[in-house]
């Protein structure tokens, strides 16, 4: 370049990283297998309304497969985990901020199907069941909810045949099911948790944060405060975790307890009294109209 000349608007400018958004199956294949490299792909499921938790997600599988692999996202709403009286119709549909989120953090393509492309012949007639891992607290409150969840998670494997499926602990329930799954079902996936990302004060991120008032928000602060509580004294034992965190939640102003439990992550059963080494300490609630989970992983002296 001669001295003195400055580069155009276009050299200087950043080449931007764009995700390819696709809605049928088809589709994704072309854009997701566009030649026979080998190199390593990675997924992430989401049902959308995608925050800095998901975004967590993608960074992860990015760097999993690194420059040259391929990550995607899946954004589908899946009815199959939803129950008669739940949030599905409610559910945020934010589809365009979902793919810039992706595309931001690393991701090549985004699929993105209906309804109908993801259950061509209508709702699935055979379905995978969660069996007692899966009837216990969130499988408890919400029957039937972790046999869609694994349907959908199973079929999703299959057409994105990933290397690496990516999934947040903060649905510590889902994740340990569906590592179950993949293990007893001789899935050739590795399936990777990623730690929960937290606001400042605490609050784990979800989705269904949108739906919390001002003062909601304040009284939601309550679940991750009394995990953190029971997390502190953890080298006393599982009976001290379970006291300190009752302390803070017992009276809360405004939210309504479902279960706070110390459960071995091995089979989601509660944990004994003598119970030594890692255990989840979980939470369910609700706030308002909210239902909010959390969890912290601990470890038991």
């Amino acid at each position: 370049m001669a001295r003195g000349k400055q580069p155009s608007k276009a050299q200087r400018a950043p080449k931007v990283h764009r995700a390819v958004v696709t809605h049928t199956v088809d589709d994704f294949e072309a854009a997701f297998w566009p030649d026979e490299s080998p190199v390593d792909n990675a997924v992430v499921m989401t049902m959308g309304a995608l925050h800095e938790g998901h975004a967590a997600l993608v960074r992860a599988a990015r760097k999993q497969v690194g420059r040259e692999g391929r990550v995607a996202v899946t954004v589908f709403v899946n009815p199959l985990q939803f129950g008669p009286a739940e949030d599905l119709e409610r559910y945020p549909r934010t589809l365009d901020a979902d793919v810039k989120l992706a595309e931001e953090n690393g991701a090549d393509v985004v699929f993105a199907p209906s309804v109908e492309e993801v259950y061509p012949n209508g709702e699935p007639q055979v379905r995978l069941a969660a069996g007692p891992m899966g009837g216990r607290f969130e499988g408890a409150t919400r029957p039937g909810h972790f046999d869609g969840v694994l349907t959908v998670v199973a079929k999703l494997l299959h057409i994105t045949d990933p290397d690496f499926a990516f999934f947040g602990e903060k649905d510590a329930q889902q994740l340990a099911l569906i590592q179950r799954m993949v293990a007893d079902l001789d899935f050739d996936v590795e399936i990777v948790g990623v730690p929960t990302v937290r606001e400042e004060d605490g609050l784990a991120l979800s989705s269904r944060n949108r739906y919390l008032s001002e003062e909601e928000r304040t009284r939601a602060l309550t679940l991750s405060k009394a995990l953190f509580a029971g997390r502190d004294v953890a080298a006393q034992g599982p009976k001290a975790v379970r006291e300190a965190a009752s302390a803070v939640l017992d009276g809360a102003e405004g939210v309504t307890l479902d279960y706070l439990a110390l459960i071995d992550p091995h089979d989601f059963s509660e944990a004994a009294d003598d119970f030594q080494g890692e255990a989840v300490l979980a939470v369910a609630a609700q706030v308002g109209s909210t239902r909010l989970i959390d969890n912290v992983h601990v470890i038991c002296r």
